[in-house]
This record gives C-alpha cells, sequence and structure tokens, in this order.
C-alpha cells in the first residue's frame, strides 16, 4: 500500500520545489553575469596584449614611443 500524503506534505514539497526553482534562477542570472564580465575582460586583455606587441616592436626598432619624453628634457637649463 503506497504512503498517503497528506496536504502538508504536499505543501512542503511544493515549497522545497519553488526555493529550487528560485536558486536556479539566481544561479543562471550570476551565471550570465559572470559570463558578461569575462567576455569584457578577455577583450581588455586582448587589447593589452596588442599594446605590448606595439611596445616590442617599437623597442626593438630603436624608435621612441610616441608622446615618449627623455628625462634629459626635463633637466633644467642650468645643466
Amino acid at each position: 500500500m503506497p504512503p498517503m500524503h497528506t496536504p502538508e506534505d504536499r505543501a512542503e514539497v511544493e515549497r522545497r520545489l519553488v526555493d529550487l526553482e528560485m536558486k536556479l534562477a539566481f544561479a543562471e542570472d550570476l551565471v550570465d553575469r559572470l559570463n558578461d564580465i569575462v567576455t569584457r575582460q578577455q577583450g581588455q586583455i586582448d587589447r593589452l596584449l596588442n599594446d605590448v606587441r606595439q611596445l616590442r616592436q617599437v623597442a626593438a626598432a630603436g624608435e621612441p614611443a610616441a608622446g615618449f619624453r627623455s628625462l634629459r628634457d626635463e633637466l633644467p637649463p642650468h645643466y
């Protein structure tokens, strides 16, 4: 004979199901936000790597980088 389920048992199961659905919704939202953050950070990393690559090329060529000023340019005139 199968066990009898009381209205209280059904209410408990319903409450637990609703709790699980809410947790799942929050978890999905968190995963979406984290994915957005990772995507944005990957774009930043790609840009930084490109900048470093360009700086290495400039340094290897021996040319000053755009906007680079020597510290000698900052010396007072009496030196």
